[in-house]
């Protein structure tokens, strides 16, 4: 099948403008639509980068079909539109979560359906429960905490979780809304024909994220260590050990291309996708990290208390991904703070403009 319109769902966000803007550059014979509601505070800046890579803006919401009617034929869609705050629900925005997450994954599926389009679908992590995340055996080191050898579940070692991790048990709304979008792909797949690939990511970081404490957690510090903002270790005892994998969203981006660039080689398919534990941080290394890149030594705070849904470690395993292609997350963990690092230092009114 050769791609020559897409639609990029959630295009003026930070995942979704770094891909549309991608692939108009990679793919000048292609038609790249970005279509967005400009929910998110911050999403307004990606319009002019958008125009300026000659990708087609489209001004609706995902949550209302006849906005993604009047878009028209299209050959392939990149579901990278989400409420992704873990405290969004907690907070008293279930319905937002749901209706943005579920129904407008459902929305998405009916229109790739309709044009028998490719659907590739941006999942996340937060698909395998809490509680067995909680209850992983761990080894504290003085910096961070560590996967232990010998563990009580299947699909976990000291180089994180595979896909064969057991997905039974409360997982937050929002790991719930994306775990019910990802069995809607695979019926829509089975039912409609249409190839699917599905890509549970890790923490994806990189410039143009506006981070904030509970959604993109790593260019929130950086940003917080430039701006001299306030930073806590919340929850966990306070100590800052635990763990996250991360992933550059040029990296994600360089994915998803060859996924669109060969849907019949991904069809089908459910991957981990993240840093792994060759590219992970507590936020304790995080913080010597930022320091180091800014010069800015911060006093962190310490909250004990662990907050609902937070787990204490989670690290990609990616075998899988890696015996299916050459794809590899090659930028460090020092690579990522850099580039976000040197975009904001350059784009300090822009971004301080959307932190507020």
């Amino acid at each position: 099948m050769s791609v020559k319109r897409v639609l990029v769902t959630g295009g003026a966000g930070f995942v979704g403008s770094n891909l549309c803007i991608a692939l108009a550059g990679r793919h000048p014979d292609w038609e790249i639509v970005a279509a967005d509601n400009l929910y998110r505070r911050g999403s307004e800046l990606a319009l002019p980068r958008l125009r300026a890579a000659g990708v087609t803006f489209a001004h609706a919401d995902v949550r209302e079909p006849d906005d993604l009617a009047k878009i028209g034929a299209i050959d392939a869609l990149v579901e990278c539109s989400a409420e992704p705050s873990v405290m969004a629900a907690v907070q008293g925005g279930a319905d937002l979560v749901v209706r943005t997450n579920l129904l407008g994954a459902y929305h998405c599926l009916e229109l790739a359906a309709r044009h028998g389009a490719q659907f590739v679908f941006v999942s996340t992590s937060r698909v395998y429960p809490v509680r067995a995340l909680e209850e992983v055996a761990k080894v504290e080191t003085a910096t961070r905490l560590e996967l232990a050898e010998d563990q009580s579940r299947p699909g976990i070692s000291p180089a994180g979780l595979t896909e064969a991790f057991p997905l039974t048990g409360a997982r937050t709304l929002y790991g719930a809304t994306k775990l019910a979008g990802e069995l809607l792909v695979e019926e829509y797949a089975e039912t409609h024909g249409i190839p699917t690939v599905v890509n549970r990511c890790g923490v994806i970081a990189g410039p143009w994220q506006m981070g904030k404490v509970d959604q993109g957690v790593f260019t929130f510090w950086m940003l917080s260590h430039l701006f001299g903002r306030d930073l806590s270790y919340i929850g966990f005892g306070g100590t800052g050990k635990q763990v996250r994998d991360l992933l550059h969203v040029d990296a994600l981006v360089e994915l998803l291309d060859d996924q669109l660039e060969r849907p019949d080689h991904w069809a089908g398919r459910t991957f981990n996708v993240g840093g792994g534990r060759a590219v992970s941080l507590s936020l304790r290394e995080l913080t010597d990290l930022c320091g180091e890149l800014t010069g800015q030594r911060l006093a962190v705070g310490a909250d004990p208390v662990t907050r609902a849904g937070d787990v204490p470690i989670y690290l990609s395993d990616c075998a899988a991904l890696f015996a299916h292609t050459d794809w590899r997350p090659r930028r460090s963990a020092e690579d990522v703070l850099r580039d976000i690092r040197d975009w904001a230092s350059q784009n300090e009114a822009l971004v301080r403009s959307a932190l507020g």
